[in-house]
Order: C-alpha cells, then structure tokens, then sequence
C-alpha cells in the first residue's frame, strides 16, 4: 500500500444534508447484459457556497457518474442529491430540466459547441432554452449584452462572431465556460475541464476557473484525474473504487 493511501480515512456516516448541494449515500450501478457494474458505492459529502473542490481519481473510478449525478444529468440506483436542502429525487423530469439549466452550468472535456453557430451564439443557448419563443425577444438585449460582457472578461471580446472551427482548444473551451455561466449558475461543474489540452493552454483556464471563484464567488466542483493539479485548488477529495477517501 502506497504512503498516501495509508495515510487516507474512509468517509463518515452521512448527515443531514447542508450547503448548496449534498450527497447522501450515493450508489450507481449499470447493467451490462447478465453482469451488473457497481461504479458508485455509497458516496456522501456536501459543496457549500463559493466553494472550490475537486475530485481526483484514476480513470473508472466513478468520478464523471458522481457529477452526473450532482448536476442532475442521470439519477442514483439509491441514495439522495440535495439541491440547497431539497431532496430532487420528487423533481419531476421538467422540473430536473429547469433547474438544471438555471442553476447548474456544465465546462466539459470536448466543448460540444454547435459548429454552426458562433461563440457568442452558443454562449446565448442555455438562456435560449430558459425562456420562451414569447419572452425572448423582451429578455435578448439584456441577456446578449451579459454574454458579450462574459466573453470580454474571458478575452473573446474579438472572437464572438467566429465559429468553432476557427478557434484554438483554449478559446473553444473558455466559451464553453461562458456558456455555462451565462444563465449566472449556483453551481459551476467542471469534468475534466482541461483534460485535452495540453498543459500550457490547460493551466490558462485553471487560472481562468481560479478567477472566476476569487471575482465572482462562484462555487466549482470539478473532477480531473491529475492529483498535482487537484492539491492546488480548493479542497480536494479522492475517489477510488466508487468511494470518497479524505
């Protein structure tokens, strides 16, 4: 057993939910034809406001299921995700689908920008999808000037009516980051946010997430499976083998 592994405690008995988003005793298991693979097994801890955590670990140690399921992107086997105290397993797939894009943003590893449409465009997607084709029009020239003012401060001020494929990998992925905080989030998640790039470009959004949490306050909870670059930012956790060790 490795010196770190000695020195690591397994996680507490679960408490009452408290912060701004809480796991409770989460499990997570897929079926896979006859064999059944338990990828979570039994995780607990809480994101308190204006928090920075990550969560390291090796690659299929469960770290992308568990922000899943914190973002409300798919559901546990058992155990409970508390949104500010409120159990959101009684939401409703449309309530899950509202308050995921208002209160949950998402920076992930492959940007998933729509090639078709320009930076500023894809920034604007999710505050599309909160308002209707009716409330629209009276909400775009406010919400277009929160993206601009956005990319601005992430130094696309130049880039907003390029598309995708005319960005660098940095560029394209400090819009995917306007993009998700331009409905201005309680929670930022962050999967593997700088996973590929090269190292470089990929301290640059670090710096950027950093920003962003000393400026703006925001609470981040990103996964990475690189332990040096999790031990300098915030609080860090260790899953392996679906479980939580501090």
């Amino acid at each position: 057993m490795s010196k770190h592994r000695e020195k690591t405690t397994t996680e507490t008995t679960p408490t009452l939910p408290e912060g701004l988003v809480s796991a409770r005793d989460l499990h997570k298991t897929y079926r896979m034809g006859k064999v059944s693979l338990e990828v979570l097994r039994g995780v607990s801890f809480d994101v308190q406001p204006g928090e920075f955590i990550t969560i390291y670990g090796h690659s299929g140690s469960g770290k992308s299921t568990l922000l899943h399921l914190l973002g409300l992107l798919d559901e546990p086997t058992s155990g409970q995700v508390f949104l500010e105290q409120t159990d959101t397993s009684s939401f409703s797939r449309n309530h899950r689908n509202a308050v995921r894009n208002r209160d949950v943003g998402f920076v992930f590893q492959f940007y998933y920008l729509l090639p078709e449409l320009t930076v500023l465009e894809n920034t604007l997607l999710p505050a599309m999808v909160e308002h209707s084709t009716l409330a629209w029009p009276g909400q775009n020239k406010a919400l277009r000037q929160r993206a601009e003012e956005l990319l601005a401060e992430l130094g696309l001020g130049d880039r907003m009516k390029h598309r995708p494929k005319e960005l660098s990998g940095g560029e394209r992925q400090r819009t995917a980051i306007a993009r998700a905080l331009v409905n201005q989030p309680k929670l930022l998640l962050a999967d593997e946010p700088t996973g590929n790039l090269d190292s470089k470009t990929g301290k640059k959004i670090i710096d950027v997430l950093l920003r962003l949490h000393r400026n703006h306050k925001q609470t981040i909870l990103m996964v990475t499976h690189d332990e040096e670059l999790a031990q300098q930012v915030g609080r860090s956790l260790y899953l392996t083998d679906g479980k939580l060790v501090k």
